[in-house]
């Protein structure tokens, strides 16, 4: 395995498209491991720069995929792992690519990428809007970020990333990966996590776009209560009669809670609306 960065073709980072290049091999080989590639796995790699994560995965697979923005890199990502698989690589931005077009004979997609800290949360969304197409997804991102994911109830992590991220998947935060392993170094700490779709979500939810909008709304001001963040989609009687004290803050509220009060407000809305009628 060839993870030493002089040996690659040499390229400037670019600041523009957050390009932190991997460089430590031992964090090369963990994320192997966590990833744990089959030969029929359908792998893609977002942003695989160099390849030096792409060359590890490569031998291991009967062929794979990957998106990549920056135009100058893709022939020097070519010449770094020409000898050790088959890569189709696609220039294109992955907050827009069509990753569905790339699942084909009913395999799922395994998706694997070291994000750019400025593009990380809207790209995930961006895949669960696909999700029905993919497998798993194994990413490195900004620590703080991975934190949020996978954050529980009454945690300061705790927010909207977690809630609507638990209600597509299973979250695992998998290891931490210091500035040091990346060329140039990040000004911040990182970590891999591990995000499994779910084919049925935990809980039940009649409008999932709803359940964005209220939970969004309660955590719009983390110190106030449900009571007052709540105001413009319920009352604090309405959010009493679902067995919530709407004295309470939304970080203390479950995924499962989120949910009672969103098919309330879904349903309170269609009988206003039949009443209108």
């Amino acid at each position: 395995m060839n993870t030493d960065p002089a040996a690659a073709p040499k390229h400037r980072a670019r600041k523009r498209f957050g390009q932190h290049f991997l460089t430590d091999p031992y964090v090369v080989a963990g994320i192997v491991a966590a990833i744990s590639p089959q030969r029929e796995d359908h792998l893609v790699e977002i942003g695989p720069g160099l390849g030096v994560l792409t060359e590890s995965l490569l031998p291991c697979v009967n062929a794979m995929d990957a998106i990549e923005l920056d135009r100058d890199i893709i022939p020097k990502l070519k010449e770094h792992c020409r000898d050790r698989g088959q890569l189709h690589i696609h220039e294109a931005d992955a907050l827009k690519f069509d990753f569905t077009t790339l699942a084909e004979n009913g395999r799922p997609l395994r998706i694997v990428g070291n994000l750019p800290y400025n593009i990380s949360t809207p790209l995930m969304f961006h895949l669960l809007s696909m999700h029905k197409q993919i497998q798993d997804m194994h990413f490195m991102l900004q620590k703080e970020v991975v934190d949020r994911l996978a954050a529980i109830p009454g945690n300061k992590d705790y927010g909207r990333l977690s809630v609507m991220m638990q209600y597509h998947c299973r979250v695992e935060s998998l290891m931490q990966v210091p500035p040091e392993a990346f060329s140039p170094p990040p000004k911040v700490n990182s970590a891999v996590v591990r995000l499994v779709p779910y084919s049925e979500p935990p809980v039940n939810v009649d409008n999932v776009n709803l359940l964005e909008k209220l939970v969004t709304q309660a955590f719009s001001q983390r110190r106030k209560t449900l009571r007052n963040t709540l105001k413009p989609l319920m009352n604090a009687e309405q959010i009493e009669a679902q067995g919530v004290d709407p004295k309470r803050r939304a970080e203390t509220l479950s995924l499962s809670e989120f949910a009672t009060l969103t098919n309330f407000v879904s349903a309170n809305s269609v009988r206003k609306e039949n009443k209108a009628d």
